[in-house]
């Protein structure tokens, strides 16, 4: 397991290093605040708590993953339920999910670009 903070694009290389935990498929959680990604860890919540200790807020981080054959970004994890305001793994409310595809999108942009 690699921990993997990211604020700009990755490399193939970094990418790569990232895909070792799961092969095709990436765990990530997102400051949507800080535009802060970490990722590669076996769960999300060892993504959150580095986020966590490391200044970031917990109404701000979301988790989800990135399938790296589909090229699709998914909102699930269980850090994402909130009694308050998000009762399901699934990021429920689109502003959110918009917010988070922006900062995937532009970070992982090798990953996601069509070949």
């Amino acid at each position: 397991m690699s921990l993997f903070i990211i604020n700009k694009e990755l490399k193939v290389y970094d990418i790569n290093e990232l895909m070792l935990t799961y092969k095709s498929y990436i765990k990530f959680v997102v400051d949507i605040e800080q535009s802060i990604v970490a990722a590669g860890t076996v769960m999300h919540y060892e993504c959150e708590k580095f986020l966590l200790e490391n200044g970031s807020k917990q109404t701000n981080l979301w988790g989800g993953g990135i399938d790296c054959i589909t090229k699709t970004i998914d909102y699930n994890s269980l850090i994402n339920i909130r009694p308050d305001s998000n009762k399901s793994m699934e990021v429920l409310d689109t502003s959110i999910r918009v917010k988070i595809d922006l900062i995937i999108k532009k970070y992982f942009k090798k990953i996601l670009e069509n070949e």
